[in-house]
């Protein structure tokens, strides 16, 4: 996936430890993907700290447990110069430098007891031991020998009490700073790879996860949102059977799809070559379909994988029993070793026609596409409704975090697709919904909605799952953490008080059957509420003095016209603009 420059070590470990872009990545949580640091607590915590070293990462590895978690905040106000540091005692007050005057490490321990108290260095290693296994016993046998130490070295009865509390009270979660570092070390080659190499590390990272597809969708929003990167979508001439790299660009792995084998993808990429495949029949010649399965063509076709080859993915869907077996039949010749006058072998058969039908609409597009890839990568079923839902006043999930960030929380309308529905029961025996949603903008996972009449929003999702929510937002940990409040189906919000109607303008006169032929499959569709008067406008039409004119034509009323319809009519060939009327 990535090379290095001529001349220089292929050696993680001779990386610098002090490279801007990774504290700045680190101070401002971009840590998706990087290791120990990605949670949303350790992501709050990391912006509470804004790390400018390799020991700040070290502290926090090792403060980031139950017990210690509660010296984060100390750490980062000390830090950062919000707060005074405590200091202890001047004979060890140079001990706790490195971690802002709190006692973080076992080493830290020992060091404190030869300074203050006399330990000999194995009489120190002794008192790390007891507090490493959490032996009581032994640590309450310590503290007299502790006291009677300081005493000598000049220091009063009530400090070494205070101290030796505080060391007794560190007994309950202790940790071993070698260990620490050797965990922060991991986490800063991973960050200064993210933040030097962004694109090499995401396909590193999603190449780990290749079948864990609620991880891809993380990734891939974080490459596309987070990184500002673009994401090159699977093709049969394009990609590889993992994710990789190309002029910059992450190109999404064949094997990534669902119910792909990554071998069958292999034998893709083997048939193709150094010579990109010129149609669906050239590649049908050079790779045996049956190898390659059923469903797994079927997942190809619905991600778009052929759409070099023909852009029609609905055709190809149709004629993969057709292209499958002559497939199959050239290959077969070939194994049999039989002889074509007319060159290789199988070269004389006809090539099977392909199903004559009309492309998915774009909804459909991406519905295919969500069902071969697990989530939305070439568009969002919600790209029609942007303008519809901004006239109505409504946020995007990224404006309501934005706001919830600057504000603390926020409370607004947001449409949204709703997926992984769940009807869950509290503790308390109350129903509830848990789901993830997402618009063009965003997605939140595992949001809940505690709504006040549980029948009446099952219905709402029964009929659709893209609805308008009143989202309660507030950043949990430095996450974003909304609560739906109610739920209304999308159609009914935008259509509220508003004039239906569309104009088509189209350049083709053929144009026009299609459009009639589109509009009469959604006519009887119950879930399209929007509905009015529909008229084409053909433009420049030729008039007999080598004029031209454009002819508006009504083609009637009570035609389907929401969002989603607009979105299906810009699609079709020959139709150059869409508007309400």
């Amino acid at each position: 996936i990535y090379d290095p420059e001529p001349g220089t070590e292929n050696d993680i470990g001779l990386i610098p430890l002090d490279d801007e872009k990774t504290y700045e990545l680190y101070a401002k949580a971009r840590t998706v993907a990087v290791f120990q640091v990605e949670s949303s607590g350790m992501m709050d915590a990391l912006r509470r700290m804004k790390p400018t070293c390799i020991e700040d990462i070290v502290a926090l590895v090792a403060l980031y447990r139950p017990g210690p978690m509660e010296n984060i905040p100390q750490y980062c106000d000390v830090k950062n110069r919000r707060a005074e540091r405590e200091r202890l005692h001047p004979s060890i007050d140079h001990i706790l430098d490195e971690t802002q005057g709190i006692i973080v490490y076992q080493e830290q321990v020992m060091q404190i007891a030869q300074e203050m108290a006399g330990y000999s260095l194995g009489g120190a290693d002794l008192l790390r031991r007891a507090m490493g296994k959490k032996i009581q016993e032994a640590m309450d046998a310590e503290r007299p020998k502790f006291i009677a130490g300081a005493k000598e070295h000049g220091v009063d009865d009530k400090k070494a009490l205070e101290v030796w509390n505080l060391l007794d009270k560190f007994a309950n979660y202790g940790f071993n700073k070698s260990h620490a570092a050797a965990y922060a070390v991991v986490s800063y080659q991973t960050a200064w790879l993210k933040a030097n190499h962004p694109v090499e590390f995401m396909a590193g990272v999603m190449n780990c996860d290749l079948h864990l597809t609620d991880k891809l969708s993380v990734y891939a929003e974080e490459v596309r949102r987070g990184l500002d990167l673009e994401i090159v979508p699977p093709c049969v001439n394009r990609s590889e059977a993992t994710f990789s790299v190309r002029d910059g660009k992450l190109v999404y792995a064949l094997g990534a799809l669902k119910n792909v084998g990554i071998e069958a993808m292999r034998l893709i990429v083997d048939g193709r070559g150094d010579k990109p495949f010129a149609t669906v029949f050239d590649l049908a010649r050079r790779v045996d379909l049956k190898k390659i399965g059923k469903r797994p063509m079927e997942m190809l076709a619905r991600a778009g994988a052929f759409d070099q080859l023909d852009p029609n993915r609905h055709r190809i869907f149709r004629s993969l029993d057709a292209l499958t077996a002559y497939s199959a039949a050239i290959h077969e010749q070939r194994e049999s070793n039989q002889v074509s006058l007319f060159g290789d072998a199988g070269d004389d058969l006809p090539e099977p026609r392909l199903v004559p039908v009309d492309d998915w609409l774009p909804n459909e597009r991406l519905a295919e596409e969500q069902t071969a890839i697990g989530f939305y990568l070439s568009g969002h079923p919600l790209d029609d409704y942007a303008a519809a839902l901004k006239r109505k006043g409504l946020m995007t999930l990224a404006e309501l975090q934005v706001k919830a960030e600057a504000e603390g929380a926020a409370i607004g309308r947001v449409g949204v697709i709703v997926s992984a529905l769940q009807e869950r029961k509290s503790g308390r025996g109350t129903r509830f919904f848990r789901m993830n949603i997402s618009d063009p903008t965003g997605q939140v996972s595992g949001m809940a909605l505690f709504p006040d009449d549980f029948e009446t929003v099952r219905k709402v999702f029964e009929k659709t799952t893209q609805v308008v929510m009143t989202l309660e937002a507030r950043f949990n940990e430095g996450q974003f953490d909304p609560i739906a409040r109610s739920v209304a189906p999308i159609d009914g919000v935008v259509t509220a008080g508003s004039a239906a109607g569309l104009n088509v303008m189209v350049d083709s006169p053929e144009a026009a059957g299609v459009i009639q032929s589109v509009l009469s499959r959604f006519r009887d569709d119950g879930s399209v509420k929007m509905k009015g008067p529909v008229r084409i406008i053909a433009l420049s039409v030729p008039l007999p003095d080598d004029a031209t004119q454009d002819v508006a034509v009504d083609i009637g009323d009570g035609w389907p016209v929401g969002p989603q319809i607009k979105g299906a009519l810009k699609s079709l060939p020959g139709v150059v603009l869409v508007e309400d009327a």
